[in-house]
């Protein structure tokens, strides 16, 4: 049976939280039966190939928001610059409020701080090598002012420095992402993590 182990984990093992469950629940993680676990990262980082993945090897549902607000409007029209829908956030919240009180989540979008704190359990960064995010993006077609936009955004750690100032640092795990083995390796951590997880018993 799983247990909550009382080790103290070396500062240099990054996957110490994953391995063990260990993150402090979310106040809202008492009314659900399965943890909530958002994915963000620049564009590129591999955050929808890792949802997927992570939907099937775990028995989760996959919401990628950019393709809810697309399909149900909830946005404020395309922004011709930025090549892309540009969200209404209190209608995306609204949206999914009842589904995320529910658990079972995986969301998947590149941003993370108009999100309600309560709603998650575990927040993944996904982080890529600036060349191969750059091969990528150019790849997709990102060129300009976009390119060099989400370039510089990962060399600042913006996504990271995001997500720290939005939630508990304890729950916030930034991961690795520049190959096909990263993508594997991290999948099989999260996907143990997220079955070996129970409500908090408070």
């Amino acid at each position: 049976m799983y247990q909550l182990p009382s080790t103290k984990f070396p500062i240099s093992d990054p996957t110490r939280h994953f391995r063990y469950g260990v993150f402090a629940p979310a106040t809202m993680a008492k009314r659900r039966a399965r943890p909530n676990v958002l994915v963000t990262g620049t564009p590129g980082t591999g955050k929808t190939t890792t949802c997927s993945l992570l939907a099937d090897a775990a028995g989760l549902r996959h919401v990628n928001v950019s393709d809810l607000a697309r399909e149900k409007s909830l946005h404020e029209g395309f922004d011709d610059d930025l090549e892309c829908h540009v969200i209404n956030e209190d209608l995306v919240c609204d949206e999914l409020e009842d589904q995320m009180e529910e658990g079972g989540n995986i969301v998947d979008y590149h941003g993370c701080d108009f999100f309600p704190e309560r709603w998650f359990d575990l927040v993944i960064v996904l982080q890529t090598d600036n060349s191969i995010l750059h091969d990528r993006l150019t790849s997709r077609g990102y060129m300009g002012a976009k390119l060099t936009n989400n370039i510089e955004c990962e060399i600042f750690q913006v996504l990271l420095e995001e997500a720290r100032e939005s939630y508990k640092e304890e729950i916030v795990m930034p991961l690795r992402s520049d190959n096909v083995e990263d993508i594997s390796r991290n999948v099989a951590t999260v996907s143990d993590w997220i079955n070996n997880w129970r409500p908090p018993v408070c």
